[in-house]
């Protein structure tokens, strides 16, 4: 099996090579080669910019795949490049969307699965649905077969872990130091966590997989938990209690609207999903990492390399940690 992955050197990327290499595939990225790549050198590479018609055009100088896994596209022109570029040139092609499609509406069940309304809120999750529109119509052409997959949050060593209200927080750090942390809300908001070697499963065996040819699928741990949890599961990561601040999330973001752009954009609002569609069409893909251990992994890693985030220095975190006790909110643990 033939694969070629538009990307390939990012977080989930790397999950979905690990499964593919037990699947014995020969596997190809093409990129830029600006990121430190972390795969073996069983994995060829091909460089070059997706956003350069004639450096992309060496994807199928010669060449044709049986898949090709589409991880770094994040606009209807990149996509329409894609479809122009692939088109008869791939038995399948893969399209790594979100989660973000679907918006911020619950429904009556709270958990959303793939029949629910696409209507996001932000330009990635707009753009992402262009993006499946093309896919999807060049699949109907019969230009290539199409599958949709789109993770939620997906965390794993090689990036940081994100708190509720930033991606590079210094939550973790002031967890292990006994100091509060800041929580938006009540904390009761719904979230899925899934760690990048079980998302990464979903797209390796939906590669020839017939049963996903046209389809879309959530990739997501099938457990959903609430914020409380998370802290309280990531602080017995580092064997910790976590003490939380229940503030606002609008209060939050309006100190620093920038830095907090996760929470006001997607964190603030329930995020549960159902995968199993998924788990249905590919059995291969079983989630099994629970967020305790995935977290240890990551926190691992972080030291490993040199980059755990130290919180003493960060005086905004901090001022608004002496807002909230002054404001009298009672510390909850987690």
């Amino acid at each position: 099996m033939d694969i070629l992955i538009i990307g390939g050197t990012g977080l989930i990327s790397t999950g979905i090579v690990k499964h593919l290499r037990n699947r014995k595939a020969n596997i190809t990225m093409f990129n830029r080669g600006k990121r430190d790549n972390r795969l073996d050198a069983d994995v060829s590479a091909i460089l070059g910019d997706r956003n350069d018609p004639a450096s992309f055009a060496q994807c199928t100088a010669g060449k044709s795949w049986d898949v090709v896994i589409d991880m770094i596209c994040f606009t209807p022109e990149q996509a329409e490049a894609s479809v122009k570029t692939f088109a008869g040139k791939c038995g399948q092609f893969i399209f790594c969307s979100t989660v973000c499609t679907y918006g911020i509406k619950i429904p009556p069940g709270v958990v959303v699965d793939e029949s629910f309304p696409q209507e996001p809120i932000s330009g990635y999750g707009r753009n992402k649905v262009l993006c499946e529109k093309a896919f999807l119509a060049a699949h109907a052409h019969g230009d290539f077969k199409a599958t949709i997959v789109r993770p939620s949050h997906t965390y794993g060593e090689g990036s940081p872990l994100i708190d509720q209200l930033e991606g590079d927080g210094c939550a973790w750090d002031r967890i292990e130091k006994g100091l509060p942390i800041l929580c938006a809300g009540d904390g009761m908001g719904l979230w899925n966590s899934t760690h990048r070697d079980d998302c990464g499963a979903l797209f390796a065996y939906a590669a020839m997989n017939p049963k996903t040819y046209g389809q879309s699928y959530n990739a997501t741990i099938e457990r959903v938990f609430t914020w409380r949890d998370y802290y309280r599961e990531a602080a017995a990561a580092l064997g910790k209690k976590a003490q939380l601040l229940m503030v606002p999330a609008e209060w939050v973001a309006g100190h620093d609207p920038k830095r907090f752009g996760l929470l006001k954009e997607i964190t603030q609002w329930h995020g549960a999903y159902t995968s199993a569609k998924a788990t249905r069409d590919v059995p291969e893909f079983a989630p099994t990492i629970d967020f305790t251990t995935g977290a240890k992994r990551v926190f691992d890693d972080l030291r490993k390399r040199g980059v755990w985030k130290n919180g003493a220095g960060d005086a905004l975190y901090q001022q608004m940690v002496d807002k909230a006790i002054a404001n009298g909110p009672p510390l909850i643990e987690a």
